[in-house]
């Protein structure tokens, strides 16, 4: 579950190392140790993933509010397996094209992981965001830094212990409430979450019901679940060490450099590292972990431990890098991070697939049409010359307009009968179905199946082509 050096994995125990027996918030009678995170100090790494937090917040409660073509530039209405995609809408029909995506995603996972690590966890997780960037800043503001967070957990309730907890789980509740909108938007799209705000809620008590579920959920791990959703439920921490290599950047301690650790002592020989054993690293650790035991599965890359080892060496006139992001081979060998074999291999995998994509995204069409022989119908005969096959036709519209189509026969002489009117109507973002005759004459049909080449029209345009069987007397 957790290990130092990658070559140690298999190896036993030693006094001293019992963080490998259980996760970094279980103590050792498998009870959860509350993380009481000190505040990050305000070092390189921690100021730019503020910044960073901020313009992803821009982008999270903005995205909803951007349309392209009077669509949602991005939503997964999965209730209605409708996707759209920087304004492009995607059905259950472009399934392969969704499922090409995922497969990008998991090789660009492979990729990122096995090159960088955490990297994600800790700059662009909307976990680690909004934990660490929102809900945390709040609980430093309302009950105060680690020490007194711990002490008020200590002290007999009260009336001030009473309103610092109400009002803190009070805001959290309400941010987790505007997430929970926010969140619904990116699936039903901010004009019917506009409805379900702003009529009775009688009218969309699905929708509100779904915001109340969403605000539960986002109060319970934001309040209680905290970095244990990193640690136990996300999947991409167990995955780390399976695809983490000797030369993968990690957030790394220097062991070379700061052990045998030891305080500084004025007027003594120097007989220790850079490291003074000062805990600031683990103080900050969001989920509790020492750094200093090696890679573990729980370090998320936040940074914050290298910042506050970064203020400690300012302090006592040491350089930086003490904790800093490198690699196994780098610390151990002092080799530099290179491009790998297995690199090379994750992206020639995400060349090819991202090129599939490409060409499968640029040749879709916007109406897609499937026609099929009604089953169970035979030929009938038209007079004494004549035969004609009944067909139906299903179509689905992907533009913001309804189209009217019409079917061609393609290749020979023969006829199209539309049932009802001359066109079939095919809804904006929806679909259309519709039912016609195939008539062809004796003299073209030589066998059981005739294959036969039909056109799918939108006014003059041909959008598509098919080819169907057109059943007929075997000739005598």
């Amino acid at each position: 579950m957790i290990f130092t050096n990658l070559e140690h994995v298999n190896e036993p125990l030693t006094e001293g190392e019992e963080f490998r027996d259980r996760i970094g918030t279980v103590d050792e009678r498998g009870k959860r140790k509350w993380v009481f995170a000190y505040k990050p100090p305000k070092g390189k790494f921690y100021n730019i993933r503020t910044w960073l937090s901020y313009l992803y917040f821009i982008v999270f409660f903005g995205l909803p509010f951007v349309y392209i073509n009077d669509r949602p530039f991005f939503m997964l209405n999965i209730p209605q397996s409708k996707f759209i995609l920087f304004g492009k809408v995607f059905w259950p029909q472009d399934f392969f094209i969704l499922g090409l995506t995922m497969l990008t995603f998991i090789f660009f996972i492979f990729l990122f992981t096995a090159a960088f690590g955490r990297l994600f966890c800790g700059w662009a997780c909307p976990q680690t965001n909004f934990m660490e960037m929102m809900f945390r800043k709040v609980e430093f503001f309302i009950l105060g830094d680690a020490p007194a967070q711990r002490q008020l957990k200590a002290s007999p309730w009260n009336g001030k212990k009473t309103v610092k907890v109400a009002l803190k789980h009070l805001v959290f509740y309400l941010l987790s409430f505007i997430i929970a909108n926010f969140f619904l938007a990116y699936i039903i799209g901010m004009r019917d979450l506009e409805k379900i705000i702003t009529e009775p809620v009688s009218k969309h008590l699905g929708g509100f019901s779904a915001i109340l579920i969403f605000s539960a959920v986002f109060f319970a791990v934001y309040s209680y679940f905290r970095e244990q959703a990193c640690i136990v439920i996300c999947p991409y921490g167990r995955l780390q060490s399976v695809l983490l290599d000797r030369n993968s950047m990690i957030v790394a301690y220097d062991y070379k450099r700061g052990e045998p650790r030891g305080p500084i002592k004025k007027g003594d020989e120097v007989l220790t590292g850079d490291c003074i054993d000062c805990h600031q690293c683990v103080k900050v650790c969001p989920t509790g972990i020492d750094i200093r035991n090696g890679v573990q599965m729980e370090c998320v890359g936040c940074t914050a431990c290298i910042d506050a080892c970064d203020h400690i060496m300012d302090k006592i006139n040491k350089p930086h890098g003490l904790i800093r992001y490198a690699s196994e081979n780098s610390i151990a060998n002092g080799e530099k991070l290179h491009y790998t074999t297995r690199m090379k291999f994750y992206t020639g995998l995400c060349a090819v697939v991202l090129t599939l994509l490409s060409i499968l995204l640029l040749t879709r069409k916007d109406i897609d049409a499937t026609v099929m022989r009604t089953p169970g119908q035979l030929f009938q005969e038209r007079g004494k010359d004549s035969i004609s096959n009944l067909y139906n036709l299903k179509a689905v519209n992907k533009t913001m307009k309804a189209v009217p189509i019409t079917v061609k026969l393609e290749d020979g002489n023969g006829i199209i009968e539309t049932i009802g009117k001359s066109y079939i109507e095919v809804a904006k973002e929806g679909q259309g179905s519709g039912t016609f005759f195939v008539v062809l004459p004796l003299s073209r049909i030589h066998e059981r199946k005739t294959i036969i080449k039909l056109g799918i029209y939108q006014g003059d345009k041909k959008i598509s082509e098919t080819k169907t069987n057109f059943l007929g007397p075997v000739a005598q």
